[in-house]
């Protein structure tokens, strides 16, 4: 007995939640603006898509070998640094000005900034000094190797520039827009 009228409240609750559930889609439906587009103006539109800031969309990681070589009469320094380094480039989108977005009904026509690389750091858990030796009459120069590290870091930004990061990272960021404004119910979306 007891186990029938628990499986019978369970019914009744499951059907109470698949009406509610019902309800709820057919008053979001009735509700919604004609086109599935809410009215947004410009600059609300544009307020927006500045609070995303900045849109990062690709991710490049690299490693390269640094040798700094300190020679001197009397005696030389060496390092050799084993560089692991992340370089990130993306779009700002605070930078969009108030001209750069452009509403016409379901369209929408967007001035996209220039993709920048936004960050390059070195995973410093990863990276490792393979070498530093000191000559016999030389003292430990940390400099050496603070040099190591900033040359390892213009160099991979140099790399992660000739692979095409900055292309990518537009690419990559005109595809995520328009998916965005896709979402909010443009039919067309413009991104140049």
């Amino acid at each position: 007995m007891n186990k029938t009228r628990f499986v019978l409240v369970g019914a009744v609750l499951l059907l109470m939640l698949a009406i509610g559930l019902l309800f709820g889609f057919a008053a979001a439906r009735v509700m919604a603006p004609p086109g599935g587009i809410r009215s947004l103006n410009t600059a609300t539109l544009l307020t927006q898509v500045q609070g995303l800031s900045e849109l990062v969309t690709v991710k490049y990681v690299l490693e390269k070998v640094v040798v700094i070589e300190d020679v001197k009469i009397y005696g030389e320094s060496r390092v050799i640094l084993l560089a692991h380094g992340v370089v990130k480039a993306g779009v700002d989108l605070a930078k969009l000005k108030p001209g750069d977005l452009e509403v016409h009904g379901r369209e929408v026509v967007i001035n996209l900034p220039m993709a920048t690389i936004t960050d390059v750091y070195l995973d410093e858990s990863q990276t490792q000094v393979l070498e530093h030796s000191t000559g016999l009459f030389r003292s430990y120069d940390k400099e050496l190797e603070q040099s190591a590290r900033r040359e390892a870091l213009d160099t991979i930004r140099r790399a992660a520039r000739y692979s095409g990061i900055v292309d990518e990272a537009n690419a990559r960021a005109k595809e995520q827009l328009r998916r965005f404004f896709q979402q909010l119910g443009f039919a067309t979306v413009v991104i140049k």
